[in-house]
């Protein structure tokens, strides 16, 4: 068994998210975007948070939200860790970071090696970037996973987390070659889209765990 981080994005019912915490996830995520088939107002997102032991993490991804909207989500959702996924600043993010004291993700597209370059930027401002494959119809959640050879060598100049078409077919592979300290899975446990499965929660955290 390894010590690597499970985050199973996308959960919107109860009964998924019991099942992301029974197979032992470190952490569930909840979006709010209305593009995505995920998508949950704040106060949906903040009833599936209440139901969220101590001992697990509460991600709330959002897109180039307003100041309205962060306030909002702060103070609904109180996450424990707010997932900016869209073209937020470093900037921004230290001052979201400072103003509040909650963890701070901040999602990256990978399209070549010298897009790992740009996670130097959110040194200081963010406690993790989340390392995504490039957007498609939506800013994740896509299927899609980047080319993983491309992270040989590279020394992270912060904490990081691995995204993108991750399955349980392919987590065990992608830990292996990556050495990805936490997992990040929405699309790939799903049965159709925004459709948790939830025997797909539990393999892909078994295989991210052996």
């Amino acid at each position: 068994m390894t010590g690597t981080l499970v985050k199973i994005c996308g959960i919107s019912t109860p009964e998924t998210l019991a099942a992301a915490i029974g197979s032992g996830a470190s952490h569930v995520g909840f979006v709010h975007f209305a593009k995505s088939p995920r998508h949950l107002s704040l106060a949906e997102a903040g009833r599936l948070r209440a139901l969220v032991p101590a001992h697990v993490q509460a991600v709330l991804l959002l897109v180039n939200p307003t100041a309205q909207v962060l306030a909002e989500a702060v103070r609904t959702v109180a996450p424990d860790v707010v997932q900016f996924h869209g073209a937020e600043t470093p900037d921004a993010l230290a001052r979201f970071r400072a103003q509040t004291g909650i963890e701070v993700w901040r999602a990256l597209a990978v399209k070549d090696a010298a897009a790992l370059k740009d996670a130097k930027q959110f040194r200081g401002a963010a406690d993790r970037v989340l390392l995504d494959a490039p957007a498609s119809s939506l800013p994740g959640g896509n299927g899609t996973s980047f080319d993983w050879s491309l992270l040989a060598g590279w020394q992270a100049p912060l904490a990081w987390g691995l995204a993108g078409g991750l399955t349980p077919a392919n987590v065990a592979e992608a830990i292996r070659l990556t050495r990805a300290p936490l997992v990040d899975t929405s699309s790939g446990v799903e049965s159709a889209p925004g459709l948790k499965d939830m025997d797909r929660i539990a393999a892909f955290c078994k295989a991210a765990r052996l």
